[in-house]
């Protein structure tokens, strides 16, 4: 295992905290073992503290990652969730403990060696995609389990695998991922990411390590930065930032933030 790129140093992905039944329902991340940070941007883990009263809608945005997850208190339910181009909403029960690891991207095809295409825009039980995993996470967890225990778990696990995996360090890909993480998603992909393949090539490498095209990862990156950079819904409109993260117009911009969060930006960003 000799693999580093700059992908953690240039993106930091962003699902919205939990806002409904704030006071029953906790939305955590915590780091893995800094060996595995280039590979894993986070485990995170969602439960209520207490019943709720009503189904619990869990929202989440698109942001360039895949995610295996699970319930604590059913680890042999584990799912692995794909690249999505919009936003993805599970209808959860009254009480609930989900426990979940979220890939930087491309890491997940690289550890794995499974083409994210397949899984995009989807979520899959994963013992049909990684097995030996899926049986790991059944046998190794239960609702008794603390944060630490978890990670502890974890860790352990991850490490011992990377240690056995052979990566592909295409420069022409990372290279690529550079680029359009530098410029915040804002570029036209044909004529900025020159990177010595051609188009069709290009296509070729995302789809299959990232799970869509450089262009639509490219949307998403310019959509995950404006929610990391959290404006006022009054600065939404008066920094026209629509128009300074690269869309044509206010209605485009709209268009484009509520499939990638399911609502507009003044009721994300409303104060």
């Amino acid at each position: 295992m000799n693999f580093t790129t700059e992908i953690r140093s240039l993106y930091k992905p962003v699902q919205p905290t939990v806002r409904q039944s704030a006071d029953n329902v906790i939305y955590t991340e915590f780091l893995p073992d800094i060996k595995l940070q280039p590979f894993l941007y986070c485990y995170w883990q969602l439960k209520t503290t207490k019943e709720l009263s009503e189904q619990f809608n869990y929202r989440v945005v698109a942001d360039g990652c895949i995610d295996i997850y699970f319930e604590l208190n059913n680890p042999q339910e584990n799912y692995v969730m794909g690249f999505c181009k919009k936003f993805t909403e599970f209808p959860l029960d009254h009480t609930f403990n989900y426990v979940g690891l979220r890939f930087l991207p491309t890491m997940f095809p690289q550890i794995f060696r499974i083409n994210a295409m397949e899984l995009s825009n989807r979520y899959e039980h994963l013992q049909l995609v990684v097995p030996y995993l899926s049986n790991f996470i059944s046998n190794s967890f239960n609702e008794k389990q603390k944060q630490e225990e978890i990670k502890v778990l974890l860790d352990n696990y991850f490490l011992e695998l990377i240690k056995k995996i052979e990566f592909d360090n295409d420069n022409r890909l990372y290279n690529a991922i550079d680029i359009i993480l530098q410029n915040f998603g804002v570029l036209d992909v044909e004529k900025d990411l020159n990177t010595g393949i051609s188009q069709r090539q290009l296509r070729r490498i995302f789809e299959f390590y990232v799970g869509d095209t450089a262009k639509t990862f490219s949307k998403v990156i310019r959509f995950q930065n404006i929610l990391r950079a959290k404006p006022s819904k009054q600065s939404l409109w008066q920094n026209k930032l629509f128009f300074d993260a690269g869309y044509y117009d206010q209605s485009h911009f709209i268009k484009e933030f509520k499939n990638f969060y399911g609502v507009t930006p003044s009721k994300a960003f409303g104060r």
